[in-house]
This record gives structure tokens, sequence and C-alpha cells, in this order.
């Protein structure tokens, strides 16, 4: 089943292929998304959502089938050029399920590392974006503190900022649930409605009907590959 939206796509899915060995990953994954909305990409475990945000984030190698976002296009090929990864960046955004925070960083070293390392953001501007990042996150004072300083909510929220950093009209996040409690799953679900009314489209993946069923504005659900 194709779920589509031709007014304003910021995200199109066409036709997915993925293998790993023997074993069919995607099997012509299909689907467009509008700009604005949280959509909550469902499915039992090794249905292949991880993989789904990893190949539009330019992280999976897909044997078939095209990803368009922003104008640019990812076709099947063994690596992604360089300059398409560094234009990608401006356009998606990913926040992992365990964060991947680098340990030897402060929550603000986190986030400006991209903006001045890849996208040669000057230092002075990338802080500032930080900072305004963190305080609209509400941890404005855990700037200076490492990783392991942090709560699970504050690390995710740095994350969180840390793929905001660039401003992508895309933010994807994988299984953004699965270690809050369900007061932090609510003021969660708050912080991405906020996002979205940025004209931001919120890409996530979950095994939390509940959650999903609250806060998304689209579900859609993987079965075997593909979209159903």
């Amino acid at each position: 089943m194709e779920v589509t939206d031709r007014v304003n796509p910021i995200l199109e899915v066409r036709d997915l292929r993925l293998r790993r060995g023997d074993r069919t990953i995607l099997s012509g994954t299909t689907f467009a998304l509008q700009r604005g909305g949280v959509v909550a990409l469902m499915g039992p475990s090794g249905s292949g959502k991880t993989t789904v945000l990893r190949a539009i984030a330019g992280l999976e190698r897909f044997e078939a089938g095209t990803i368009v976002i922003g104008g640019l296009r990812l076709s099947a090929c063994p690596r992604h050029a360089t300059d398409v990864l560094k234009k990608l960046r401006r356009q998606v955004g990913l926040v992992f399920q365990f964060h991947h925070l680098f340990e030897h960083l402060s929550a603000l070293g986190n986030i400006t590392l991209a903006p001045m390392h890849v996208l040669g953001v000057p230092s002075s501007a990338a802080e500032r974006r930080a900072r305004e990042l963190l305080e609209a996150l509400g941890i404005e004072h855990r700037a200076s503190a490492l990783p392991r300083e942090l709560s699970g909510g504050e690390a995710q929220r740095v994350a969180i900022a840390r793929a905001l950093a660039v401003d992508p009209p895309l933010l994807m996040m994988d299984e953004p649930t699965a270690s809050l409690d369900p007061s932090r799953r609510n003021e969660l679900g708050e912080l991405l409605s906020r996002l979205t009314s940025q004209n931001r489209t919120i890409l996530l993946t979950t095994h939390d009907e509940d959650f999903a069923g609250r806060w998304a504005t689209t579900i859609l659900r993987v079965s075997e590959g593909t979209i159903v």
C-alpha cells in the first residue's frame, strides 16, 4: 500500500529494497510525508523500522528504490558521495535510541560539533544556536555537563538538540519512549508537538501504542518489509 501526500512532500520513499545475506529486510517500502506532524512507524521487532530510518539518513545501503528528501535524491549504490551526505545532513536529523553522545564532550560540545566541523559554521554562531536549543528544550543549565552526568531524559534532549543544530526539516527518532516513564513520555509528546509547529516533520519508530495513539498525527505500520 502506498501512503502519500502529493501536496508538499518533505520525504518520498519509493520501492525501497534491502537484504542482509539471505534475509529480506525491506521489500518495496513506499510512503511519502508532508511537512509538519508526528509520524509513527510501527511494527514488530525485526520488521525493518530502524532500517528505514538509517537508509533515509544515509547510514544504510539499499539495493533498489529511491529516497527523495528536500529535492535531494538517494539511489541504490555501494556508498553515497561525500557531497551528497553533506547536503543530506541539512535535511534530516537522527536521534538514536541510545543517544550515542560523545562521552568526552559536554552537552554544548556535542551540539556544536557537526555545525562547526561538517558544515563549517563559525564557533560563535554554532554555540549561540546550541544554547538557544538547550533553552528551548529546558536544559540550558546542563550546557557544561558531560553525558555521564546527565539523566536519561536530559541526554535524550541533548541528542534532540544535536539533531536540530542545523535546523533540518525532518527529525527522526528511533524508539524515543523505550526508556521513559509515563510522565516523561508525555513531556516528550508535548515537546515533539511544539517542534512540528515550526513546520518540521517528526518520523519516529515505536512499539508504544498509547504514545502513538495520543501524539502521532499519522501511523504507518511495517509488516514483512513494507508499509501496510
